[in-house]
């Protein structure tokens, strides 16, 4: 969510790419929360951050606590690091987990309004 976020926003100023430290699938639910404001993040697709060991980033951005422990190090001239829960440990009825993935998805979107604006 994180990456369709900061690319739909600040896609003028940055370049996002998404990675994780064990990467499975985007979640369905991701697509279809996303997909209300109007991004679409259907053909996006879990990668493992070794696919970006040899590539330089400005930025190196973590949004889970895991991840900050796990991430190898990336040369970067700035590493945030921003912990929201991982909504694809909810759990209820589809409304239930599609709520909680929209407040993370609402969470991540503010942080990155706040934090990339030029």
């Amino acid at each position: 969510m994180a990456e369709g976020l900061l690319n739909t926003i600040f896609g003028d100023s940055y370049d996002a790419y998404s990675a994780g430290v064990e990467p499975t699938i985007v979640s369905p639910y991701a697509i279809e929360v996303m997909k209300e404001l109007g991004i679409d993040i259907s053909d996006h697709r879990s990668k493992s951050i070794e696919e970006f060991r040899d590539k330089t980033f400005d930025y190196v951005v973590t949004v889970c606590d895991n991840a900050k422990e796990s991430c190898p190090f990336f040369p970067g001239k700035k590493v945030l690091h921003k912990s929201f829960e991982d909504p694809g440990a909810a759990d209820g009825s589809i409304e239930e987990i599609l709520d909680d993935f929209r407040e993370i998805r609402d969470n991540i979107k503010s942080w990155i309004e706040e934090t990339f604006k030029n």
